[in-house]
């Protein structure tokens, strides 16, 4: 299993690249995918909102994209574009750190990529209990609060 983490916007202090694929690995293996190769890439609220109209037809910001790449012939499995700016706005708001935000996203991405789904409310509960458990084994404190956009 490889995970390859970019930057494409500056980076925050406060979490380090381990920490971010550490969190990737551990959902990747929540989700029974633990061969997944992955590419993780950090991005600014700009980039990911430009991604979610082209892809996806709303260019609204959002905090995470996954791309589920299984079918090509080579490179990654997998990529999940997170939105630094969202999850530093988000954890000010919330009152809770950068690095679990960011964190919670990268599992939120990975856990899409193993099947997880949060459109319905019972595909949403699961999915939640599943990044709870995840970053419960990396460290990261309990928070049940909501984290869909405002």
């Amino acid at each position: 299993m490889t995970v390859e983490l970019a930057w494409d916007t500056a980076v925050p202090t406060g979490i380090s690249d381990q920490q971010l694929v550490r969190a990737a690995l551990a959902a990747l293996q929540h989700g029974e995918l633990p061969e997944m190769e992955l590419q993780v890439v950090m991005v600014s609220d700009s980039t990911l909102a430009e991604m979610h109209g082209r892809f996806l037809d709303d260019d609204s910001p959002t905090d995470v994209m996954a791309f589920d790449l299984g079918d090509e012939d080579e490179g990654p499995n997998g990529e999940v574009y997170v939105s630094v700016d969202c999850a530093r706005r988000v954890s000010a708001l919330r009152a809770g750190t950068l690095d679990r935000e960011l964190a919670l996203y990268v599992v939120h991405g990975c856990l899409h990529l193993c099947g997880y789904d949060d459109h319905e409310e019972q595909d949403r509960t699961r999915m939640r209990a599943a990044e709870s458990l995840v970053l419960g084994n990396l460290g990261y404190p309990p928070d049940n609060g909501p984290h869909e956009l405002e």
